[in-house]
């Protein structure tokens, strides 16, 4: 069963699309497990001020993605970086235990363009000290396991 909350930002998500010469952009997940998040960061000062995604997945997907652009812009790139998958959640008043994967990659898809952000910068971010870009091919934290039937 899926909340209002998560309804409402798959049927109307906010800030679909893309950013023209972006401070910062961030893709994580796979064809494999369905779901591809790609969020594009404008930045000025420092801080957010604009933030948009485009996201190939599930209704789940779309709402964290949406849900997620809403949470971090207006917020400092070290503010942003502690965006965690459990605020995402709860931001939509929760989520199925099989889409909980979703949020992960939100999560990660903001940390993926505020990374990508520091690099071009030249800049060490708080909470980014030890972040590694997450490997495509590799299952995104699901919580079950993939089958080797291939």
């Amino acid at each position: 069963m899926y909340s209002d909350k998560v309804m409402e930002h798959f049927m109307n998500p906010r800030n679909v699309g893309e950013i023209e010469n972006a401070d910062g952009v961030g893709q994580v997940g796979n064809a494999k497990c369905g779901d591809i998040m790609k969020m594009y960061l404008k930045i000025e000062d420092g801080v957010i001020t604009d933030c948009k995604f485009k996201t190939f997945g599930c209704g789940s997907a779309i709402a964290t993605s949406s849900i997620a652009t809403e949470m971090i812009i207006g917020k400092s790139v070290e503010d942003a970086v502690g965006l965690t998958n459990r605020a995402v959640v709860e931001a939509l008043d929760g989520l199925p235990a099989q889409k909980v994967h979703c949020s992960v990659l939100a999560e990660q898809a903001v940390k993926a363009a505020i990374y990508d952000y520091a690099q071009k910068n030249d800049l060490v971010i708080k909470g980014l000290e030890n972040y590694q870009p997450v490997d495509d091919d590799h299952d995104h934290h699901h919580d079950h396991e993939d089958e080797d039937d291939e």
